[in-house]
């Protein structure tokens, strides 16, 4: 486990979901992996499975058919298994407040290790969330 934790403070790999959000935080999420904001140079990379990431990205509140499979997401994550919950709709569901089809923020599904508020959040706040977590981690 030490061993693990050593890798993810020099290369974060994240993986990203998206469970009920209107997209804007995930073009955000896009836009800080370009080379205008260049996340890689601290080693973050984006991957496609969850089986191969240390970081679980989660955008939006969480509607009644994404629940499941975000359980069932962080189960299959490799441990330990860090979670953002990115923008305002992850952290307390937003402008969705009173929907219907909504089960929570993140935080109520999966336990979630920082917070990163915005509609749409910056790229800016985004690696500096991400960096911020590699402090706590190390």
């Amino acid at each position: 486990m030490g061993l693990k934790l050593k890798a993810l403070c020099k290369s974060p790999w994240i993986f990203h979901i998206n469970t009920g959000a209107c997209n804007n935080c995930d073009i955000e999420l896009v836009d800080a992996l370009t080379p205008r904001f260049d996340v890689e140079r601290l080693g973050v990379l984006l991957v496609g499975t969850i089986r191969h990431a240390d970081v679980l990205v989660v955008t939006g509140g969480v509607t009644q058919q994404a629940a499941p499979r975000l359980r069932r997401l962080h189960q299959q994550a490799p441990k330990p298994c860090l979670v953002i919950a990115c923008g305002t709709c992850a952290c307390t569901k937003g402008i969705f407040h009173d929907g219907y089809h909504m089960v929570g923020p993140v935080d109520e599904i999966v336990p979630v290790d920082i917070y990163i508020p915005g509609c749409p959040p910056k790229p800016e706040a985004i690696i500096d969330a991400v960096v911020k977590l590699l402090r706590k981690v190390a």
